[in-house]
């Protein structure tokens, strides 16, 4: 699965490289493998993105955690954690993790 762009890089890309650059590379340097897995910070950015009513950044980021091999039940518990932690709101929007386009 080919990992897509986040919207926000495209006009970075075209107008501001020196930002796009420092963005990918802190990007990279804290979603690598580490004590928690990339896999695992994958899912932590879904929750934040729950919790912040952020729905296709939900859907984003699980498809991006479903291709580093993340289970339904994985995205699941994240999704009951969102909703722990954020209410209905984050149960809500979590559930576009499910979402087929």
């Amino acid at each position: 699965m080919q990992q897509q762009i986040p919207f926000y890089m495209v006009p970075l890309l075209e107008k501001d490289p020196k930002m796009a650059e420092i963005l990918t590379s802190n990007r990279d340097f804290i979603v690598a493998d580490g004590a928690l897995s990339a896999k695992v910070k994958t899912l932590m950015m879904m929750l934040c993105d729950a919790l912040l009513a952020h729905e296709n950044g939900v859907k984003a980021i699980a498809d991006r955690a479903r291709g580093m091999g993340a289970t339904e039940e994985e995205i699941a518990e994240t999704i009951r954690v969102a909703f722990w932690m954020g209410g209905l709101p984050g149960l809500v929007t979590g559930v576009n993790a499910f979402r087929e386009d």
